[in-house]
């Protein structure tokens, strides 16, 4: 049971930051979570405040407009006072030049007494740096800054 919850609150995370709702995903975040964009690239980097993970959702939802994730899979394991949470998925956006990219990633989430304590974000790199690169060079600018980190 306590399984089928956590699955259900990772699904409706995903589906809010669809709807380009960001509380949707940092409402779950302990104040003290880690969030971490593999890569080096305008996404990647490590975040450790409140702060800075709010500006690079506020980043995501500006640099890949429209983004939409499926969320093919999730799998949970543990207990209330150490959950960890693999999510399988497919994201869709339109940049910031309206042209369509879809790529894969997991998401591996550890959760202690119902707060989010690490996100780490495994996108297929390639394609992301394909599309970070294209908008640049149609001026996006933001595409090619420094990583948000803190």
């Amino acid at each position: 049971m306590y399984h089928q919850v956590v699955r259900q609150k990772i699904i409706r995370a995903f589906a809010g930051l669809s709807a380009g709702k960001i509380d949707a995903i940092t409402g779950e975040l302990a104040p003290t979570a880690t969030h971490y964009f593999v890569g080096t690239h305008a996404l990647s980097g490590t975040r450790r405040t409140p702060e800075s993970i709010q500006a690079w959702y506020e980043r995501l939802l500006r640099l890949l407009q429209g983004i939409r994730f499926t969320v093919h899979e999730v799998r949970v394991s543990g207990w209330p006072w150490y959950t960890q949470v693999e999510a399988i998925w497919t994201e869709t956006n339109r940049g910031t030049d309206g042209i369509e990219t879809s790529a894969e990633g997991v998401n591996l989430i550890e959760i202690r007494w119902g707060r989010v304590t690490s996100v780490r974000i495994y996108p297929d790199t390639a394609a992301l740096e394909r599309t970070l690169q294209r908008i640049a060079a149609k001026g996006t600018e933001e595409a090619l800054a420094a990583p948000i980190v803190s």
